[in-house]
C-alpha cells in the first residue's frame, strides 16, 4: 500500500498525517524533552546552596539530547513504512529529525522540509493532502 506521511514537528510534539489510497489518519506523539532544567529543593533559593539545586549544563544537555532522541525514535517508528515523507514545523526539530532519519537509512524518503508556524490539525491535514496532490499532478512547489 502506498503510504504518504506529512508531519508537523517541534521539540514538544509531532502531529503525523498518514495518507493511504483508502484512508487518512492523524497521530500525535508528545515529547518528554524539557528545555529548562527544573530546580529542586527549597524555594526561594538561598546562598551557597543554589548551585547544588540546578544541574550542570552538560548533564542537562545530555538528558535533553537523550529525551529528544527517544522522541525522534518514536516518530520514526510511527512513519517507518512511509514511501514519501513531508516534514514541516517552526523549529530546528525538523532538521534534527531528518538527521535521525538518515541514521536509520530513511532520509531518501523525505521529499521536502518546510518552515511553518503553529497549525491546527485540520490545517496540517489539508497541507499534507494538498502537497501530495500537487506532487502527483506534477506541480512544482
Amino acid at each position: 500500500m502506498n503510504t504518504k506521511v506529512g508531519l508537523w514537528i517541534d521539540h514538544r510534539k509531532a502531529r503525523i498525517v498518514l495518507l493511504t489510497d483508502k484512508s487518512e489518519e492523524i497521530r500525535e506523539i508528545i515529547s518528554e524533552a524539557e528545555k529548562q532544567p527544573r530546580r529542586s529543593g527549597d524555594s526561594p533559593l538561598k546562598g551557597k546552596y543554589e548551585s547544588l539545586q540546578v544541574p550542570a549544563d552538560d548533564s542537562g544537555q545530555r538528558i535533553l539530547t537523550e529525551n529528544l532522541n527517544t522522541y525522534y525514535d518514536a516518530v520514526i517508528a510511527s512513519i517507518r513504512d512511509a514511501e514519501s515523507i513531508l516534514i514541516f514545523g517552526p523549529s530546528s526539530a525538523k532538521h534534527e529529525l531528518k538527521e535521525r532519519l538518515a541514521e536509520n537509512n530513511l532520509a531518501d524518503r523525505v521529499i521536502d522540509i518546510e518552515t511553518v508556524d503553529k497549525m491546527t490539525d485540520r490545517q496540517i491535514a489539508a497541507k499534507v493532502r494538498e502537497r501530495f496532490m500537487d506532487i502527483e499532478n506534477g506541480v512544482k512547489t
